[in-house]
């Protein structure tokens, strides 16, 4: 997806009105399925209607390590960083008011076989996932269960639900252990040694993050940066406590 389409996207995120809703089952915070529909009446993109993932912040549980309504700010503070690095591929994420109020409003990806989970997809391409277990390290993910990445039907595997992020406080969570010990690849570090870097000076994306996210969440960003160039490798993990529940 190149700046263009990024933009048009968040742009149709932000401004068509949503049409419909429906509860999508299963998850421990309320969302939806939504339809958003252009006003034109069909300007050429997917007929001027598009469905889209809303989770409002009227919806979320309260947690013990996450302060109360701010999982949605965190789901668009996760594109945000996603788009700034080029990877990995996390949909356009937008912040705005809906049914019931303020939430983040996500593009819709329509998995190729909802079956497939990281489980089912390690074996033969667990390399395309060494992106996303890297970009969990940065961002403090405490919930990357193995059905939270979605393979589209353009092979393009997407990472989803960022809700439980940036907090220095909360305990990482991953089924990625693969991974551990494993050296980063030298061209994703270089990408989070140029974000560090615009960390430093305030600019790039500093700005929109500091909007959505605590002083203190930024700065244990850049930390996090930092010791990732330190170390080299990704983290050594306990399967006994860094592990999220359910595992899927």
């Amino acid at each position: 997806m190149d700046d263009l389409e990024t933009g048009r996207i968040l742009a149709q995120l932000s401004d068509w009105p949503i049409t419909a809703i429906g509860l999508h089952p299963g998850g421990s915070n309320y969302v939806f399925v939504v339809r958003l529909e252009s006003e034109s009446g069909g300007s050429g993109d997917q007929d001027g209607q598009m469905l889209a993932i809303y989770k409002p912040a009227s919806g979320e549980r309260p947690l013990r390590d996450f302060p109360y309504g701010t999982l949605h700010l965190r789901e668009r503070a996760a594109f945000l960083l996603s788009d700034a690095l080029g990877w990995p591929l996390v949909p356009p994420t937008v912040v705005r008011d809906g049914p019931h109020g303020e939430g983040s409003v996500q593009l819709f990806i329509e998995a190729e076989d909802l079956r497939q989970n990281f489980f089912t997809m390690r074996d033969h391409m667990l390399d395309a996932f060494g992106p996303v277990a890297m970009f969990d390290v940065l961002i403090q993910n405490a919930d990357r269960k193995g059905g939270s990445c979605l393979l589209d039907g353009d092979r393009r595997l997407w990472a989803i639900d960022h809700g439980l992020t940036f907090n220095p406080l909360a305990r990482a969570r991953t089924v990625m252990l693969e991974f551990c010990g494993r050296p980063y690849p030298a061209d994703k570090l270089a990408a989070v040694a140029d974000l560090r870097d615009a960390l430093g000076r305030g600019d790039g994306v500093t700005a929109e993050l500091l909007e959505i996210l605590s002083g203190v969440e930024v700065d244990a960003l850049a930390a996090r940066a930092d010791r990732m160039a330190e170390e080299g490798v990704y983290p050594m993990l306990d399967p006994n406590v860094n592990v999220p529940w359910p595992f899927i």
